[in-house]
Order: C-alpha cells, then structure tokens, then sequence
C-alpha cells in the first residue's frame, strides 16, 4: 500500500473515530433510526476506542514510513534541495 494512501486512511479513520468517541453524533444516528438501545458503555468501550487506538497506531506506523524513507529514491513529493541533500 502506498505511504500516502496508508496515511490518509489513518487519518481520516482518526477523525471519524474521534467524533465519534467524543460527541453524541453516534448517539443521534442511532436514535434517528431506532437502534438507542444498542448505546451503551460497550459502544464505547469495545468497538470506538480500539478502533480510534487502532488508527492512531496506523497514522504514527505512516508517518514513520515517510520519514524512514529517503527523498532520493524517488518521491515525487520530494523537491530538488531534498533530493540534492540526500545525494
């Protein structure tokens, strides 16, 4: 899997996770379409918060791959001083 792609998806994971480990969105869709009684302490305890530690894990897993990687081996991110200071 591409770094950027592996990136973005933690990313975007993260966020998702996050909003709804910490605001009532997921309450509010679940009492929008009748499902309240499955909020509870499990919600939060068994799916969301390993799902936010496991997007995180993988945004920092990402974020390592990046940086390990040298400018020089053909990043097209990389612009001509990264690349001359790699050589």
């Amino acid at each position: 899997m591409n770094d950027r792609k592996l990136l973005r998806t933690g990313i975007i994971g993260t966020v998702i996770a996050a909003i709804c480990c910490f605001t009532p969105v997921l309450v509010l869709l679940f009492a929008a379409v009748g499902l309240s009684a499955w909020m509870g302490w499990w919600l939060d305890y068994l799916v969301l918060f390993p799902a936010l530690a496991f997007f995180l894990g993988l945004t920092g897993y990402a974020v390592y791959r990046l940086k390990r990687k040298p400018a020089a081996q053909g990043d097209p991110g990389a612009d001509a001083a990264e690349i001359k200071e790699a050589s």
